[in-house]
């Protein structure tokens, strides 16, 4: 089984979104940091709520996917198409924004840790015009697979098998997304994980140290690894341990246009969406 390569590192960078919450992007913080089908990762994390308090505010979108991962504290969900939610620790929102959506995401705590991470993921052409769709999943329906080494796989999205033990996520994504493992090694543990050798594959480490492929190449904390092709994804913690996202996704191969909020193929796409929002209509296209 050909083990895939660390081929790029793309280190997260400091930013702002919404009504001023401060995060950390690594996929997205610039147009040629798109890993196909992924468009961005951003990941929220304080125990100042000056950082996070502003929420994110009911704004637009349109053509792809969001995946919210909440780690620590609670985040109100509400939408134009009637659906509302309150995420806590654990709990996972997968919405397809598709042919238009308008949401607000506030946070429900005045004081403590907010902590998680929100995905982008594209959808392709034939799907970008299709009604929106959401669901909440709390954290009791996600599955964790204990380690023969010590750690623990949360499976949101895909299947994981290790020796005896197996599970699949609750999540059958729309999206091109095939793999969403939250992992936690202790220190000098590994983890060798299948995946299909056609998907695009990265790994976002949140804590502590990690190795990745054969060669052992060193990830920097909060910093995304692309990979090469190949059949599995080769992990060990270091001294510290680690705990990192990987993610699997089928490439969709299509223009990639984006204005803010909204992802199409084409401007002419975009120049639609915008005149929607302006008119009102954006989730009722």
């Amino acid at each position: 089984m050909t083990t895939r390569r660390l081929e790029r590192i793309i280190t997260s960078v400091p930013t702002a979104d919404g009504a001023g919450v401060k995060l950390r992007r690594s996929l997205g913080s610039a147009a040629a940091l798109r890993f196909d089908p992924f468009l961005m990762l951003d990941e929220f994390y304080s125990d100042n709520p000056d950082d996070y308090l502003a929420g994110f505010p009911a704004h637009p979108h349109r053509g792809f996917e969001t995946v919210t991962y909440m780690l620590d504290g609670h985040m109100r969900h509400e939408d134009s198409i009637g659906n509302r939610g309150d995420l806590g620790p654990g709990d996972v929102q997968w919405m397809s924004a598709a042919r238009g959506i308008i949401h607000s995401e506030m946070p429900q705590q005045t004081e403590g840790r907010m902590r998680g991470f929100q995905l982008w993921v594209n959808l392709p052409a034939r799907d970008k015009m299709k009604p929106a769709s959401y669901r909440d999943i709390p954290a009791r329906e996600i599955p964790t697979v204990a380690l023969d080494q010590g750690g623990e796989v949360r499976v949101i999205c895909g299947s994981l098998r290790q020796a005896d033990r197996s599970a699949s996520g609750p999540v059958h994504a729309r999206s091109a997304v095939s793999l969403y493992l939250d992992v936690r090694l202790p220190a000098g543990a590994s983890l060798e994980i299948p995946v299909d050798p056609q998907h695009n594959v990265f790994v976002y480490l949140y804590e502590g140290e990690a190795a990745v492929g054969d060669e052992q190449r060193a990830l920097p904390t909060r910093a995304a690894g692309l990979l090469g092709h190949g059949e599995s994804v080769r992990v060990r913690a270091t001294d510290q341990g680690a705990r990192f996202l990987l993610l699997a996704g089928a490439p969709i191969g299509e223009p990639v246009v984006q204005y803010g909020p909204f992802v199409m193929n084409t401007r002419a796409e975009i120049d639609q969406a915008i005149a929607d929002y302006q008119a009102g209509r954006l989730a009722a296209a």
